[in-house]
């Protein structure tokens, strides 16, 4: 199994807090290694299984975090999750047979919205992705798309009819991307749609997804059922993918002018020595 160690320094999320319950005990794997974590008292606490290792651990943004480094980066900021009359919902894991950075490049890909998503996200006589902006913010580390826009029929839980919606695209950890969203019922806010992706090995990934919304109207169950069939839709695309690891070599599969984001993401992985879930002959570092 390759491994890298932009892989190894980040902080990865293992499920919801409420995963992991008073006297309670999550198994799960990351990285290829079997991993408990356990919660006494109110503390979360994480181990290797083989070696019952010790691992650092910190809940924000509603779920479990832990990393294998012994000096981890520090986990990505965003301070949405302080303002107040906002909403979390976490939707939960979905277990994914892809790389997860698969997960990653296709959460970036609007082209797919009128196909995919038919009648929620895209209709096919509004299949045109238009030119939008991206750019590597070398200061953190993180890749960004600016300037998207999409006509959708039904953009979010609470809209109202198609609209034109306005998105930001941001990509801070190899294996977590936030989608920014005009928000339908506040002028000038945006919502915030994400997954934190957790890779059990190079080609199997648990799929940890919230949104983080301002929703007056909304019980949090239709806004669960929302995501999940978003994000179940995308499943049986992910898992139909060949190869199921992702190339880094744009000669493989040939972009267009609407993967702009992919490419971006791409180079960024490559640049940074992504070898974990990339296919083993493209891998660098």
């Amino acid at each position: 199994m390759a491994m890298d160690p932009f892989t190894w320094s980040h902080w990865y999320a293992i499920g919801r807090l409420e995963d992991v319950p008073e006297g309670g005990t999550r198994k799960t794997r990351l990285l290829g290694i079997d991993i408990v974590a356990h919660r006494s008292s109110g503390e979360v606490t994480v181990e290797r299984v083989e070696d019952h290792a010790p691992l650092a651990v910190q809940e924000r943004y509603g779920h479990v975090w832990t990393t294998f480094s012994d000096e981890p980066k520090p986990l990505y900021d965003m301070p949405e999750f302080d303002e107040d009359g906002r909403r979390l919902v976490t939707a939960g894991c979905v277990t994914v047979r892809c790389s997860g950075l698969r997960a990653v490049e296709n959460f970036l890909d609007m082209a797919h919205f009128p196909f995919v998503h038919t009648g929620i996200l895209g209709e096919e006589d509004h299949a045109e992705v238009e030119q939008y902006c991206v750019e590597m913010r070398a200061d953190v580390n993180e890749v960004w798309a600016t300037k998207c826009r999409f006509y959708q029929p039904k953009a979010a839980a609470t809209a109202e009819g198609g609209q034109m919606t306005h998105y930001k695209y941001r990509v801070p950890h190899p294996f977590s991307t936030i989608l920014y969203k005009t928000c339908p019922i506040r002028e000038g806010a945006w919502d915030l749609v994400g997954l934190f992706i957790q890779p059990r090995d190079e080609d199997l990934c648990d799929v940890h997804s919230f949104v983080l919304v301002f929703d007056e109207e909304n019980t949090d169950t239709g806004l669960l059922h929302f995501q999940q069939t978003i994000f179940l839709q995308d499943r049986m695309i992910l898992e139909n993918q060949v190869p199921a690891l992702l190339p880094l070599d744009p000669r493989r599969e040939l972009p267009t002018r609407a993967d702009a984001s992919s490419i971006a993401y791409r180079r960024w992985l490559k640049e940074n020595g992504q070898s974990f879930g990339v296919l083993a002959e493209e891998a660098v570092g």
